[in-house]
């Protein structure tokens, strides 16, 4: 099975992704693994998880990685955990996927 399949999941307005993030990192790395256990892509940011400054980062991280506006990335459960579920609209999972492949090649 390919890697990042079971972490990215379609939806009616685009996909949702489970994210493992590492904040306070030593540089900003997407995707940065995959965490079998939790079915989740790794994420790592620079910024600290203080004031919201990691949330912001990995917005920031993830519409870099997709080439996508910043509004169209949320995170939409686990503000204040490292397990993060982020949804990101009017993408398909084949092109998440695609992408998350070219990145972490």
């Amino acid at each position: 099975m390919e890697p990042y399949l079971d972490a990215v999941v379609e939806t009616a307005h685009g996909v949702v992704i489970a994210l493992d993030v590492t904040a306070g990192a030593k540089r900003s790395v997407f995707p940065a693994g995959y965490n079998e256990w939790r079915k989740s892509i790794r994420c790592q940011v620079t910024a600290p998880a203080v004031g919201g400054k990691a949330n912001r980062a990995i917005i920031d991280l993830l519409a870099e990685t997709f080439r996508i506006p910043r509004a169209d990335v949320s995170i939409v459960a686990g503000h204040t955990s490292s397990s993060k579920t982020v949804a990101i609209v009017d993408v398909s999972k084949s092109n998440v996927v695609a992408c998350l492949k070219a990145a972490g090649a």
